[in-house]
């Protein structure tokens, strides 16, 4: 069974852009660098969040700098990833074509499995979901806040240290992500 099923939309959401930005970056795990980010873009919370106002764009430049996009480097070769995406008969980052799988022979490697890819967890990544996953919100769904919550539960992973870098402040974060988790 897929651990979506404990998921919001909005949050399953957010971990499917996490893992389409991380093959965008050429990457072949999700790490929580693209979590952060996908939490940025999508912002899959019940209500606007503070302590996080944090422009879009330099968390991606903080996060996933450079590189060449893949549509470019298809390009160099003829192919039209447009025109790949615009035939498929449903869009690639359609979150209920994705699911997110714990092997049951390695029990600490979690999978992000969709039609462009599988993406192992890396074990920060892992950390998020699993924090998130512990700590639901108040009906019991892993929603964007428990994921920005599992992402805040490492502070030695480098996605603090970003969010810090660009002014975020992290106590009044978590105790704003705290107060939704218990109010209902």
């Amino acid at each position: 069974m897929s651990m979506f099923t404990r998921y919001t939309p909005a949050a399953r959401a957010a971990v499917v852009r996490a893992g389409l930005l991380s093959l965008a970056a050429g990457r072949h795990v999700l790490d929580e660098d693209a979590v952060l980010v996908a939490l940025a873009e999508t912002r899959p919370f019940d209500r606007p969040l503070a302590a996080f106002e944090v422009s879009v764009a330099a968390v991606h430049a903080a996060v996933l700098p450079g590189g060449a996009a893949d549509a470019a480097l298809l390009a160099t070769l003829g192919i039209d990833l447009a025109e790949v995406r615009r035939r498929m008969p449903r869009p690639v980052d359609d979150p209920a074509r994705w699911e997110l799988r714990r092997s049951r022979s390695r029990p600490l490697r979690v999978t992000l499995r969709g039609p462009a890819a599988a993406l192992r967890l890396t074990a920060r990544a892992r950390k998020v979901v699993e924090v998130a996953r512990h700590r639901p919100g108040p009906d019991g769904r892993v929603t964007g806040e428990a994921l920005l919550r599992g992402l805040l539960a490492d502070g030695s992973n480098r996605s603090v240290r970003v969010l810090a870098g660009l002014g975020v402040p992290l106590r009044p974060l978590a105790a704003e992500l705290d107060c939704l988790r218990h109010a209902a």
